[in-house]
């Protein structure tokens, strides 16, 4: 698993809104990093870094809900939230095929093809809850994502005093 990005000149120093605008655009670069090969299922962790970076930044909203506008803010979330979702039908078939799989090496010869049936059944799903994902991270829908957390950093800022010159990218 990817570990979390260190937020660049975060410290108690900075007004609550601040924190909360660098916070949320790590976060969202994060997940945003994670979508290049999410669609590969012969990859399976690029599946797993982008739902746990999803997380993250579903996290990071929530904790600082207060300061964005509630009709920004739900926006993203369910936008971020539907995102959690598709990874997580995918992530669930990339996990049974890679365990039914390990699990058929070990398997007395005769025994493998009934394995092999759930297995070709899980990889059927898995394809399925690919094509699901293929309209989440399409790039269009990306963009708006990044494009509505920027608008929440931007609130953030704004309210926090800071303006938007002193926006982190």
């Amino acid at each position: 698993m990817a570990k979390a990005r260190e937020i660049p000149g975060l410290s108690t120093d900075l007004a609550y809104g601040e924190a909360a605008a660098r916070v949320l655009e790590v976060r969202c670069r994060e997940l945003l990093d994670h979508s290049a090969n999410v669609l590969d299922v012969d990859d399976i962790e690029g599946v797993h870094a982008m739902r746990v970076a999803s997380r993250r930044l579903r996290a990071a909203i929530e904790v600082f809900r207060p300061c964005f506008p509630a009709k920004q803010r739900k926006a993203v979330l369910n936008e971020v939230k539907a995102l959690a979702d598709a990874l997580g039908e995918r992530r669930d078939r990339d996990v049974a095929v890679a365990m039914l799989t390990s699990f058929a090496a070990v398997m007395p010869h005769p025994d493998r093809r009934g394995i092999g049936s759930l297995i070709d059944e899980f990889r059927a799903e898995q394809l399925a809850a690919n094509e699901e994902l293929v309209g989440v991270v399409e790039a269009s829908r990306l963009d708006r994502l990044q494009a509505g957390v920027k608008e929440l950093a931007a609130a953030a800022r704004e309210a926090a005093g800071a303006g938007p010159a002193a926006e982190q990218t």
